[in-house]
């Protein structure tokens, strides 16, 4: 059996980036950052952070496992706050550093 019924409802949060080594270490400044906040929110389970070197490039994944949608909601709301209170634009840091992202959600089926 590949699903598991306790699990149907956890949400896994999948970033994928290809990061330039010249701001490898700025970006995983922030993304440790993040997920200090994202640690303490309700709902949160685990996470996971991993690298493969590739040249002059680094890929990194975030993985977060989260109880289920609203918990997702909230970790959101206020990771978006901080970023606020940091004046943090992520998707302008991105596009400014060349830094590639995949994005998404995904649940156990």
């Amino acid at each position: 059996m590949f699903g598991n019924t306790d699990k149907a409802q956890h949400v896994y949060r999948v970033d994928r980036f290809v990061v330039p080594n010249s701001i490898k270490a700025e970006f995983l400044d922030k993304v440790r950052q993040t997920h200090e906040v994202l640690r303490v929110q309700p709902g949160f389970l685990q996470d996971m952070l991993l690298e493969q070197h590739a040249g002059g490039e680094h890929r990194i994944v975030t993985i977060v496992e989260w109880e289920d949608e609203g918990a997702v909601a909230s970790a959101k709301f206020n990771v978006q706050a901080m970023q606020r209170e940091m004046n943090f634009n992520p998707q302008e840091f991105l596009a400014q550093n060349d830094i590639r992202a995949e994005i998404g959600n995904y649940q156990h089926i």
